[in-house]
């Protein structure tokens, strides 16, 4: 890469293997005293760190089973915060971004799951009856992505199978009125966006689906913005809870319709490529000049998004089935259409723009600051600051790529 040294992408077990050969290289140059020290530190640290995670996890797995047998939101509530605490804990000692998202991801899922399964209980018990038809709930947005971080709001639809009536419809819309707001009281946030199932755009049946998203790739709806940032978001669909079936119904129909309709994908490239980016002058880090937020920049508008949203873009044009980023990013590497310097380059981008973010969320959470998106790059080491800006170019790099690719005038 022109811009800088990329960080080397190794697996677990080469980096195990790599630290071992150098420590057993490393002892035979060593006086005796010396290697019993260092075998002493290495021993007495590795216990101290293999207890803590063990405890950790097994705090974790307590909690989680937990989850299965709560019979009221409130508890879910409880639970949910206390994984979250549990997370950040983790995180702060390891700062490792895959484990927080696969981690948060996955005890998400159980949390809606199980709160799914509450409010189809409540709907019958006060006399609306249980589900008419099989329906599935499915996520979009980071919880699509398995990208999930400390925090969180609802990114969710439903689908529901055919056959039903307006009466069917009807049950669907109260009962995705009141998921809306028990997911709420669990802790996961009304989406800002209204990306949710109480939003009639984002229920129905897999029929009612169909007709809707043909409608948006055939230009019917008046409003193309609106109608290019739902699809952008579909494409990060990922079954939850429910009928698994339906669901991957919908998700394939989604898949085809952006290959098979090149001008909505162009569209969403042409959206990408044009994203800002926090560079300016000599390719520097760019900060707001006045305001609240002088000396800082938006990390997630200026820098996280556009990473997420071009590597989406290539992905869904050489049908990647994954909606992760960094696996998105090794598929696109593996069948060649980044260079192995271009992915280790994206990934470390996104490991470096992703553990800030969580970072700036940790300072919310702790009340240290007021919102997780503006980042002070210069309160920072240099080095640090560095590899963001290094970050910044790849995507920038990234985006003419895609530019060309796609005949983006």
């Amino acid at each position: 890469m022109p811009h800088g040294s990329v960080i080397a992408q190794e697996s677990p077990a080469e980096v195990l293997d790599n630290v071992t050969a150098r420590v057993r290289d490393f002892i035979p140059l060593l006086e005796r005293g010396e290697t019993l020290r260092l075998l002493h530190a290495l021993t007495g640290g590795l216990d101290v760190e293999i207890e803590w995670r063990r405890s950790l996890s097994a705090r974790g797995a307590d909690l989680r089973q937990r989850i299965a047998g709560a019979r009221e939101y409130g508890l879910l509530k409880e639970i949910h915060d206390a994984l979250n605490s549990l997370e950040m804990e983790r995180f702060l000692k390891s700062l490792s971004v895959p484990t927080l998202h696969k981690n948060c991801t996955e005890y998400r899922d159980l949390l809606a799951g199980r709160a799914l399964a509450l409010v189809a209980q409540e709907m019958e018990s006060s006399g609306k009856g249980a589900p008419p038809l099989s329906f599935a709930l499915v996520s979009m947005g980071s919880d699509g992505r398995e990208e999930q971080t400390l925090i969180t709001d609802q990114d969710y639809l439903i689908v529901y199978d055919d056959g039903g009536g307006e009466a069917v419809d009807a049950y669907f819309r109260e009962f995705s009125n009141l998921l809306v707001e028990r997911l709420a009281e669990v802790g996961f946030k009304k989406c800002t966006g209204d990306i949710m199932p109480s939003n009639p755009t984002w229920l129905g049946s897999l029929s009612q689906w169909k007709r809707r998203l043909l409608a948006i790739v055939r230009y019917e709806f008046a409003d193309y913005a609106k109608n290019l940032m739902d699809l952008i978001v579909l494409s990060d669909a990922r079954y939850v809870a429910g009928d698994r079936e339906l669901a991957a119904g919908l998700i394939e129909t989604i898949r085809g319709l952006q290959q098979d309709y090149f001008q909505v994908l162009w569209g969403m490239a042409k959206a990408a490529t044009e994203m800002k980016l926090a560079l300016g002058f000599m390719k520097r880090l760019w900060t707001e000049g006045s305001g609240e937020h002088k000396g800082e920049f938006n990390l997630k508008l200026l820098a996280w998004a556009p990473l997420v949203m071009n590597v989406r873009i290539l992905a869904i044009n050489q049908t990647v089935p994954e909606t992760s980023t960094l696996k998105r990013i090794e598929y696109l590497e593996k069948e060649k259409s980044f260079s192995s310097a271009m992915a280790g380059g994206l990934k470390d981008a996104y490991h470096i723009l992703t553990r800030h973010r969580i970072l700036l969320q940790i300072k919310v959470i702790k009340g240290i600051a007021k919102d997780s998106y503006y980042l002070n790059p210069y309160q920072l080491p240099t080095h640090e600051r560095e590899r963001i800006r290094h970050a910044l170019l790849r995507i920038e790099e990234l985006q003419k790529t895609i530019h060309v690719n796609f005949s983006i005038m």
